[in-house]
């Protein structure tokens, strides 16, 4: 078994999520509604206790009094009006197109959004404005949800701290809570919040900023090797990452096209489900997603867990891996136990060679989806005009940053005719030896497997910068990215509060689209673990972090 170490302590919140009562941001009251669930909000939708306009203009207004956390890269506020005036109709009709009729939402900025800018927070991409909406997009408007805008991100989604984008890093809401100031001691006087502040995880940190922050009640992000997962971890929200193929990554602006998923982000795990129930199924527009029809479900609220089997891998115990995380990765399994589960250890035995492995097939598909990026068709192109060559090689120069280019630089290298057997070819071996691990592990009977998302809290901005991207990129993927190499369901769960007073989560990886199963025992353990809410205390910031926002309109 997992090793107590640390003791772990589960905190009860001061109100659980949808509970009638009101919270301070900033000296300014704001409606619990803001931060009740996404079936409550509904159910208040049509009591008419709450209008789409007025739910929408909330978010609007907490977005402009948040902007110094530099979640948004653009936002639709004229368009998200109109889609909230329009659901008020059919709200007034008694003809509202679904629980999501209303819900203001964002989407991470590299799903195309037809009439809204999408940049991938990338110089190649500024001014793009794509023809038409990503599917999930396109499912969640169909839906009657109220789009707000494009989050930020790692520039293509290349990174795991949310802070190599061209519009700049994204700050942690957490940096500017109760708990998180009460246990930040300034290393001297002069150092305040402004220099004390954590980073969101990544890519998807515009995301999971956005929801933990109160902005909107649900987000998408993509989720390569953990993108959805780690911030998720890191800002204290649910992070869904689904089975390979069970939602259509079409008009997701590709990285890895053999492990991108459209994750999901919430506040709690029904709301997931919720989401997750308006995005699966078939898409004649992606060929890798399932055939069969999907069938959206509500979890049920699990009481017998007598009869799960939960596994907890010992490569999981990975170096780095902090005290406390493994404390609560222990206190987890023990409530579990102490349920009545069955809880095992098991062993997953080419974990140790996934993050080699992941970092070759990664740059590899990057290396040959960013040759679309020539500056011919669409997108940055620079005015270098001595040779189609040159002008080819000035606009990849100018639109890409170092890390992009270096990402390319080495797949190009792994896929190079005398090194395509010894790396590329090897590799994919290595991950149907590392998907072949998962299949024997749920083929003995385990139902869940229960692993950290992240090595340790989230890390202050100015500790993160310290070492290259690569670098963090490999240790904080390392926990999540074997699902994506599997294909396999897994999310991020808030579990509890490091002694920083920052939000630590843990990930549950379930059978391929089996998830059903997967969010109904990880509804039963958020229950369980109680996760607090969030205490901001927010000053007005004016430090022009957010200058570059920008307002947009469906065309």
């Amino acid at each position: 078994m997992v090793p107590l170490g640390v003791a772990a302590r589960w905190r009860r919140p001061a109100a659980a999520p949808g509970e009638g009562s009101r919270r301070a941001w900033g000296g300014e009251e704001r409606p619990a509604m803001l931060r009740a669930s996404l079936r409550e909000v509904s159910a208040a939708l049509k009591e008419r206790r709450v209008t789409a306009t007025e739910l929408c203009q909330s978010c609007l207004s907490l977005i402009k009094s948040t902007k110094f956390l530099n979640a948004y890269i653009t936002i639709a506020e004229e368009t998200a009006l109109k889609q909230a005036e329009e659901s008020e109709k059919r709200y007034r009709r008694g003809q509202p197109l679904g629980v999501l009729d209303g819900i203001p939402i964002a989407v991470k900025d590299n799903f195309n959004t037809a009439g809204i800018e999408t940049t991938c927070a990338s110089n190649m991409l500024k001014g793009y404005i794509s023809p038409y909406n990503a599917t999930v997009v396109q499912k969640l408007l169909d839906q009657g949800a109220v789009l707000l805008g494009k989050t930020n991100l790692d520039e293509f989604a290349m990174g795991s701290g949310s802070t190599d984008g061209v519009f700049g890093p994204v700050r942690n809401p957490w940096s500017y809570s109760r708990q998180y100031k009460e246990k930040s001691v300034p290393k001297s006087c002069s150092e305040d919040e402004e220099s004390n502040w954590v980073i969101t995880g990544g890519s998807s940190g515009g995301s999971a900023a956005a929801v933990s922050s109160f902005t909107c009640f649900a987000a998408l992000g993509s989720d390569t090797g953990g993108s959805t997962r780690n911030p998720a971890a890191h800002c204290g929200v649910v992070g869904l990452k689904p089975t390979y193929g069970l939602i259509s990554r079409h008009g997701l602006i590709p990285l890895v096209n053999s492990m991108d998923v459209p994750g999901i982000l919430t506040r709690c795990v029904d709301d997931a489900a919720v989401v997750l129930g308006s995005l699966a199924g078939h898409d004649p527009k992606d060929s890798t997603t399932i055939q069969d029809n999907f069938k959206p479900f509500e979890l049920p609220n699990l009481t017998d867990v007598s009869k799960l089997s939960i596994g907890i891998p010992k490569e999981y115990r990975a170096p780095g891996l902090s005290s406390e995380i493994l404390a609560f990765w222990s206190k987890a399994a023990d409530l579990f136990k102490n349920a009545g589960a069955k809880v095992i250890e098991v062993s997953l035995p080419h974990t140790h060679y996934s993050i080699v492995c992941y970092h070759v097939l990664c740059t590899a598909e990057v290396a040959s989806n960013m040759a679309r990026f020539d500056g011919l068709e669409y997108g940055h192109r620079s005015d270098m005009n001595k040779s189609t060559e040159s002008m080819y090689a000035a606009t990849r120069r100018e639109g890409f940053n170092d890390v992009v280019r270096g990402r390319i630089l080495s797949g190009n290298y792994f896929l190079l005719k005398q090194n395509y057997e010894n790396y590329f070819i090897k590799a994919q071996k290595v991950r149907r030896l590392i998907a072949n691990d998962f299949v024997k592990v749920f083929g003995s009977g385990v139902d869940i497997l229960l692993t950290p998302t992240t090595l340790t809290d989230a890390v202050p901005y100015m500790e993160f910068i310290k070492e290259d991207n690569r670098t963090r990129s490999a240790q904080d993927d390392i926990l999540t990215q074997a699902a994506n190499m599997a294909g396999l369901p897994a999310i991020n769960v808030p579990t509890g509060l490091s002694e920083r007073g920052l939000p630590i989560g843990l990930q549950f990886i379930g059978r391929s689209f089996q998830e059903k199963q997967l969010l109904t025992v990880a509804k039963w353990f958020e229950k369980q673990v109680k996760f607090p809410v969030m205490e901001l205390e927010v000053k007005r910031h004016d430090h022009g972090a957010f200058q570059h926002q920008k307002s947009a309109s469906f065309s």
